[in-house]
């Protein structure tokens, strides 16, 4: 029996109603409902799995109710499994998730005619090397962030494919896909990449040398940092949810994930540069 899974927000009064009616419209159509454990407490009649689960479901595909951030986690939950994301907007800014509320049926009828297009994009793979040892590793979907304390500079050494570039003093230095560039990148004055394009994005975040600017490079580069964040311990977070303490000396390195995230797309729905009119209201007079 065809499966879909159902990754909500939190906190969101609405979800009992909506959530309702996506379960009765699946069920009407010929499929199985799944829900995680938050979908779950709104409405608590179908089967549950944690995120963690739902990857081993043999899932057609995921409805994602909630904002950029619903959607960051569902996609390292499920990217691996190949799981198209259908991602509908409860939040406010919503670069990924450009459905609307009002176009969810339409878009799940798109769905069962097959009329929707797969849109892909890359992820990060980022190792947390100590001592020689891989301590955690991680995949990410917008970025990945070394920073110290709030209160003082830390310093960077970047490598990139064996060759060393530079040592940055700064608040912070990230790591971004193109998807990602229009995350905390865009907020540190990153550029915008499409998200076609095949590249990687390295931006510091208040940089002591003013020289020392955002650098674009090719996705297949290898990105390595090694921190030194003084006495007190830093952080190395992941997609902005995930967040794990450094030590100084400690590495990172950074490549292309092997998996990709699939979103769902209406053929003729909104392209990039829609968004970015919609969202920061590029083109206005």
């Amino acid at each position: 029996m065809p499966t879909a899974a159902i990754i909500s927000k939190p906190n969101k009064t609405e979800l009992k109603q909506v959530i309702s009616g996506v379960v009765d419209w699946l069920g009407k159509h010929g499929y199985q409902a799944v829900l995680d454990p938050v979908s779950a407490g709104y409405f608590p009649q179908c089967q549950q799995k944690s995120r963690e689960q739902l990857h081993s479901e043999r899932l057609d595909f995921a409805i994602v109710l909630g904002g950029d951030g619903t959607l960051l986690a569902a996609a390292r939950a499920l990217a691996h499994a190949g799981v198209p994301l259908l991602a509908v907007n409860l939040g406010s800014l919503g670069f990924l998730t450009e459905v609307s509320l009002s176009e969810l049926y339409v878009h799940l009828e798109s769905i069962t005619r097959h009329c929707c297009m797969i849109e892909e994009r890359s992820m990060l793979h980022c190792r947390l090397i100590r001592r020689g040892e891989v301590v955690n590793q991680y995949d990410a979907l917008n970025d990945v962030v070394l920073k110290a304390t709030a209160a003082r500079l830390a310093d960077f050494e970047l490598s990139i494919s064996g060759h060393r570039v530079t040592d940055y003093k700064a608040d912070a230095l990230i790591v971004a896909t193109p998807t990602g560039s229009t995350a905390y990148s865009l907020a540190a004055g990153g550029p915008i990449l499409a998200p076609g394009v095949k590249a990687l994005l390295i931006t510091p975040v208040s940089p002591h040398a003013l020289t020392h600017r955002p650098l674009v490079v090719e996705e297949s580069s290898k990105i390595a940092i090694t921190a030194s964040v003084g006495k007190e311990e830093g952080f190395l977070t992941v997609d902005g949810q995930v967040s794990v303490p450094i030590e100084s000396g400690d590495r990172v390195e950074c490549a292309l994930a092997k998996d990709r995230v699939k979103l769902l797309r209406e053929k003729d729905g909104q392209t990039f540069f829609d968004v970015l009119h919609s969202k920061l209201h590029w083109g206005e007079r």
